[in-house]
């Protein structure tokens, strides 16, 4: 029997990386899957046709997480596409993972730099959750991604780092506050994973190898290493955890 039997799971930013690798982990283990997309439609589309080709149920639908007056809209989308696709009116999981990637020294990051960051990585997380809340099935869980730069610190990553640090704050301050609805809160947080999302940091050459000298399992982390975390977290095996950081990271910089 699949773990997530009769559970819809809403991954933001799943048209690729590691939310692509979330939402497929999901659907491997049962659940039917919500992708969202920023602007990249036909990449979402491939992923809901993998989705169904496991025998899952999957639709795209369009949000840029940065823009919280957008997310009333989302929402009515939302519940016909449950309506529509499911004959429900709630789903199930809802996993906070869409970001963008913006690393500068702390001298040279300008107002502008910070809002985007903090739009898509705090504030759009605060209020999207809000207003998804009503949406959520009581027992439900909700999963906010987090990072290793909360925990240890890289020239360049003052603003990200500082803004997934609140994000692990603002879990366990959900996971108080929505205990009573049965609903779980936990972040993960992974460490160095290769994906598209960072190529640009990986292309550099040596990085790779000094990622894999300062981890202790002796490599960079690759998606497969936190899709399966996120679907840990979504199940019934991880019922009793709660307002939790869990971070995947191959123990780099302990």
């Amino acid at each position: 029997m699949s773990r997530h039997v009769n559970k819809i799971a809403l991954v933001t930013g799943s048209s690729r990386g590691l939310g692509r690798n979330m939402a497929l982990s999901l659907a491997r283990n049962g659940a039917d899957v919500v992708v969202t997309y920023r602007s990249k439609k036909a990449e979402a589309d491939a992923v809901v046709a993998e989705i169904q080709a496991l025998g899952r149920k999957a639709v795209a639908l369009e949000i840029d997480t940065g823009v919280t007056k957008s997310f009333a809209q989302f929402a009515e989308t939302l519940k016909a596409a449950l309506q529509v696709t499911w004959q429900r009116s709630t789903f199930d999981f809802l996993v906070n993972n869409a970001g963008i990637d913006l690393a500068k020294p702390f001298t040279e990051f300008t107002e502008e730099d910070f809002d985007q960051l903090l739009n898509v990585h705090f504030k759009g997380v605060f209020f999207l959750t809000q207003r998804l809340l009503p949406l959520i099935a009581d027992n439900g869980r909700i999963v906010n991604l987090s990072t290793g730069l909360a925990r240890f610190s890289l020239p360049g990553y003052s603003a990200y780092g500082s803004m997934k640090a609140a994000i692990d704050t603002l879990t366990r301050y959900l996971a108080k506050e929505l205990g009573s609805r049965g609903i779980r809160v936990n972040s993960v947080a992974p460490g160095a994973i290769e994906t598209d999302f960072n190529a640009h940091v990986f292309s550099i050459p040596g990085v790779k190898d000094h990622i894999a000298a300062d981890t202790p399992l002796g490599r960079v982390g690759v998606p497969d290493d936190i899709g399966g975390v996120v679907n840990f977290v979504c199940s019934e095996d991880a019922r009793w955890v709660n307002g939790q950081r869990i971070e995947v990271s191959g123990g780099i910089h302990l």
